[in-house]
């Protein structure tokens, strides 16, 4: 993937950027927090604070490093194949299971919008899912030209209602004043910011994804950096003016129970049920958006850990179009299969809840050890940056970004982290596998030692 006639520009990058954060997450993220009330707007503030720290880091880290990867590439340069390994195994074990969470809140909408009864039905719920993985994985088999122009196309059209809430929104809202209360949910305020946070923080996942896809973008230098930082204020912007929005124009009570606030906002300002259909279609399309662009990302950083033998080699072959087929095709299988088994055990909101509090410690140590990997450098060759306020800033900003990552693992609960513990585990059987398979045996700096 590194021909250039093949290669994405910048709108392509900060597409990528826009529709990796943004899938259908937004649709039902003022529900998800809005039964905090309004302090839930300080978590997300909170949230989205982190959110641009590590989006500063992502920046600066690809001006240093142009390898594919993003957070694995950052983190073996850093700290050695051992956490490069690590960080490449867990942030795949993010990115699939992102897919299958992606994927339930899709088949919601798809049910709203063809009048289907929404998780009523396994059967349904899981056909439907199936279309929704495959179809984006076989678009990107296609080859990045035709992902990215896909991509902006899905970008593009999911800010229609997004754009109108956040503008002719915010006048309804002030206009309705159906504000909530500071903290209505019974639990105390810092407990609500806190479970604010954690919720928000899922939605932000996707800052890195054009520093991953590196070799993939047209100048990388000079676009990854700026499109890093231009996705993610967008949808900052946009994740801010909506949820204000919705808070203020859908009663606590209706937000509280609906599974999709932005259909009842469009419903509430144009005073017809039709609204919230034209919501769902919208939202159908944001959601195959995001697939799309997280199918690329699951394949392109095994595929960076294999071409450094971290990874099984077959992750690393390529089909005509230059693609990595595996790692399309694995990712995308994982994906059917969490589907299929958390909709075979639980509902469909409490799989998407499993899968997405478990995603976010597997994504959130990658994130820490790319934190980690700023500060390293920041104390060693970053100490020849001969402009104090420049080193004071970005050591501001990781630490920072090193606080909101810690924060994600955290806040993900004791049955995510105890689950990404064992997956933790089987990684590391793969890595020693990886290591007897390549031949890299014992540690040269201890031998010698032990030779003297």
């Amino acid at each position: 993937m590194s021909n250039n006639n093949g290669q994405m520009g910048l709108p392509g990058a900060v597409a990528m950027i826009v529709g990796g954060i943004i899938g259908t997450g937004i649709f039902t993220l003022p529900a998800a927090i809005g039964k905090f009330g309004m302090a839930s707007l300080v978590g997300l503030g909170i949230a989205t604070v982190g959110a641009i720290a590590l989006a500063l880091v992502f920046s600066s880290l690809s001006k240093r490093t142009q390898a594919a990867g993003g957070p694995y590439a950052y983190a073996r340069e850093g700290f050695g194949d051992a956490i490069g390994f690590f960080n490449a195994f867990s942030y795949w074990c993010a990115a699939w299971p992102g897919n299958s969470a992606i994927v339930l809140s899709w088949v919601f909408y798809v049910q709203a919008l063809f009048g289907w009864a929404p998780g009523q039905n396994p059967t349904q719920m899981i056909i439907i899912a199936m279309i929704g993985l495959w179809v984006p994985a076989f678009i990107n088999l296609m080859g990045v030209k035709s992902m990215a122009k896909f991509q902006v196309i899905t970008s593009v059209l999911k800010f229609i209602p997004m754009i109108f809430l956040g503008t002719v929104g915010i006048y309804y809202a002030f206009e309705f004043g159906n504000w909530p209360e500071w903290n209505p949910s019974g639990e105390s305020t810092m407990f609500a910011i806190s479970n604010s946070i954690a919720i928000a923080t899922f939605s932000y996942v996707g800052v890195e994804c054009a520093s991953i896809a590196a070799a993939s973008v047209k100048n990388p230098e000079k676009n990854v950096p700026i499109a890093t930082v231009i996705g993610t204020l967008v949808c900052a912007a946009v994740y801010i003016l909506v949820t204000v929005a919705v808070l203020g124009i859908v009663p606590y009570e209706t937000l509280t129970t609906s599974g999709a606030p932005f259909a009842d906002a469009f419903n509430a300002i144009f005073g017809v049920d039709w609204a919230g259909k034209v919501v769902a279609a919208f939202a159908v399309i944001s959601g195959i958006g995001a697939l799309n662009g997280w199918t690329m990302i699951a394949s392109a950083v095994p595929q960076a850990a294999a071409e450094n033998n971290l990874f099984p080699p077959a992750f690393k072959k390529l089909n005509k179009n230059g693609v990595p087929y595996w790692g399309v095709l694995t990712a995308t299988a994982f994906a059917s299969l969490a589907v299929i088994a958390a909709l075979s055990t639980s509902g469909g909101v409490e799989a998407f809840s499993k899968i997405v509090t478990f995603s976010g410690v597997t994504v959130g140590v990658p994130y820490f050890f790319s934190v980690l990997a700023q500060l390293y450098w920041l104390y060693t060759d970053g100490r020849k940056i001969t402009n104090p306020v420049k080193f004071l800033r970005e050591t501001i900003i990781a630490i920072i970004g090193l606080v909101f990552t810690y924060w994600m693992v955290i806040g993900s609960g004791d049955l995510a982290n105890y689950l990404a513990f064992i997956v933790f585990l089987g990684g590391f059987v793969m890595m020693t596998w990886m290591y007897i398979r390549t031949g890299r045996f014992g540690n040269t700096s201890i031998a010698g030692d032990q030779a003297k």
